[in-house]
């Protein structure tokens, strides 16, 4: 039984031209918030149906990505492995996949080459394989092999010189097959929200490294060193600038939850110091608990998941949402770090972007420093960017600041020891005192041009359930370690409830971990030992590679083999 997709007009365009193009490698460049996971889930399912491709490999930039793809498949009938390691030997017979991160294929690209042979493969924000040339060399090592190699990007544009790999160049400039920009998306209506930029002035003092006293407003044309010493003065934590900047987008969000409960607001600070503060600054000034989510955070997966799924009020990060992660119902943003590059700065105006149905009104707001710099982001963010190689020194920006790198852009850091902060004022735009008021009002009269009726649905794609076969594939194993045999075809459905099929596992190996340790215990012998007779038993070389009804029959077996260990001893 197949199920039904509607896709938006530009997924149908894209969806077509990949298809009628035929060719091995392509490129889709789409605003943030347009739909690019689905589209690219129902151009690898239908290549699935088609039987043209083995298996499924996405690549992300980050972990907490990985995740989210997984369990963006799971509506089209495609369990994928977000947990896979090189170390983990062939895949389960019951997942079509596996998704990793650039990271991880730059690591060891030759592990993931045996999975991509004929495989789909998709390349989320592909940009990032040019982030270094190890990066890139991997991904073009591992994917070598690969059926179709499917790009995907929001910001097809680097601040460095190194080319992006599958991607097709005309002299200099990167190429898309499909371009979908953000002035389309708003033009299209229901598909992205009209986003608006509060500016909010300032008058800063500090003393800089050189030991001279500073004391300029935002409008003020200093160099680009001093500009960065006065951001980071604005965004410093003991002044008022920042404080009254949470408080004026509190107020407009208030004022968007009597519509929209939900609506929520994110901060990106500078670094996990600096969101702790604010988080503090939140509870402290205006009653509210902000989730926080940094990228040395092992649960800052789970806390952006719960943020997501829930109604609380404020989520502070540094990195970990500024590309990607899908947070439909953040309607505020604070531009609370000194990262000035426009590809970071889109990428986080990009959070605010997504639409949600049902709702009325979807205006978003991202309040900004009034930064020369960042005004010109805002000023520009329909404009559509393209990578180019021939950019010369003067007109290249800073490096991107990607989650996994951890690479900070910012400027003028040499002798910080000697910066202080004085004092930061915040300003209106005509330079009085910024007085605290909601600008629902002020905006009313805009259109609203996201949030009328008569869009077009799209055209009616099937999707497949999970009624296909894999082969099995044999990753890189230790010398001398013999390959399994082939694995039982995927089942039907799980076998509990309420749980997807990765959830499961992950319950199942928690038991059979369990178990074996009781077994060690009472039986005397090692882990080791326990394990490879489990294994055994249930005809798998390792626990990695068992399929659902494989763990559901280990853990069978290890509660036969711990009945028999109890069963009292027969008298002579």
């Amino acid at each position: 039984m197949a199920k039904r997709l509607s896709l938006r007009r530009w997924q149908q365009e894209a969806l077509h031209r990949f298809e009628t193009k035929g060719q091995r490698d392509f490129l889709a460049v789409a605003t943030p918030g347009a739909g690019k996971t689905t589209f690219a889930l129902t151009a690898c399912v239908r290549a699935l149906m088609a039987r043209g491709v083995g298996r499924v490999v996405i690549v992300a930039p980050t972990r907490h990505l990985k995740y989210q793809w997984a369990e963006a498949a799971e509506p089209f009938g495609l369990s994928l492995e977000p947990d896979w390691a090189s170390s983990d030997g062939a895949l389960p017979s019951d997942v079509h996949g596996v998704i990793v991160t650039f990271q991880q294929v730059a690591a060891n690209p030759r592990a993931l080459r045996p999975l991509a042979k004929r495989a789909f493969a998709i390349l989320d924000e592909i940009h990032h394989a040019a982030d270094s040339r190890a990066w890139g060399d991997g991904i073009r090592l591992a994917l070598h092999d690969a059926s179709h190699r499917l790009c995907i990007s929001g910001t097809p544009f680097r601040s460095d010189q190194n080319s992006i790999p599958f991607v097709r160049y005309r002299g200099d400039r990167a190429q898309p097959d499909y371009e979908y920009g953000y002035g389309e998306a708003l033009s299209d209506r229901r598909v992205v929200r009209p986003v608006f930029f509060p500016r909010i002035g300032g008058q800063m003092e500090w003393d800089a490294p050189d030991g001279s006293s500073r004391s300029h407003g935002f409008d003020d044309r200093i160099g680009r060193t001093l500009a960065s010493q006065r951001l980071r003065t604005a965004l410093d934590l003991g002044n008022e600038w920042l404080p009254s900047v949470l408080k004026q987008a509190h107020v407009q969000l208030q004022h968007l939850r009597e519509f929209d409960p939900r609506a929520g607001a994110m901060v990106i600070a500078m670094d996990q110091d600096h969101a702790r503060g604010i988080a503090r600054l939140l509870r402290e000034e205006l009653g509210v608990q902000a989730a926080i989510a940094t990228s040395d955070d092992p649960e800052a997966s789970a806390q952006i998941a719960d943020f997501s799924a829930g109604a609380a009020p404020w989520i502070v990060a540094v990195r970990m949402v500024s590309e990607g992660v899908d947070i439909p119902r953040l309607r505020i943003g604070v531009y609370a770090t000194n990262t000035t590059t426009d590809l970071f700065f889109r990428q986080a105006v990009g959070r605010l972007v997504r639409w949600s149905p049902g709702v009325r009104g979807q205006k978003a707001y991202m309040f900004i420093p009034d930064d020369e710099r960042l005004r010109s982001f805002a000023q520009g963010i329909r404009e559509q960017r393209r990578h180019d190689l021939s950019r010369n020194d003067s007109e290249r920006e800073e490096p991107n600041p990607g989650a996994e790198e951890g690479r900070e852009a910012q400027d003028g850091e040499d002798q910080l020891s000697l910066f202080n902060v004085i004092s930061a004022t915040p300003l209106d735009e005509d330079g009085q005192p910024l007085e605290t008021r909601s600008l629902f009002d002020e905006l009313s009269d805009e259109p609203d041009v996201a949030g009328n009726d008569g869009s077009d649905e799209g055209i009616e794609l099937p999707v497949i359930e999970r009624s296909f076969s894999l082969e099995p594939v044999v990753s890189q194993l230790p010398a001398g370690e013999p390959p399994g045999d082939s694995l039982p075809e995927p089942v039907a459905e799980p076998a509990v409830p309420g749980l997807n099929r990765r959830q499961q596992k992950k319950q199942l190996r928690a038991l059979n971990l369990g178990r074996a340790k009781q077994l060690a215990r009472i039986a005397r012998l090692s882990h080791a030992e326990v394990n490879a007779e489990l294994n055994r038993r249930t005809g798998i070389r390792r626990i990695t590679e068992a399929s659902l009804p494989q763990l559901e029959r280990r853990v069978q077996v290890a509660d036969a083999w711990l009945k028999r260990l109890h069963r009292p001893a027969r008298s002579p």
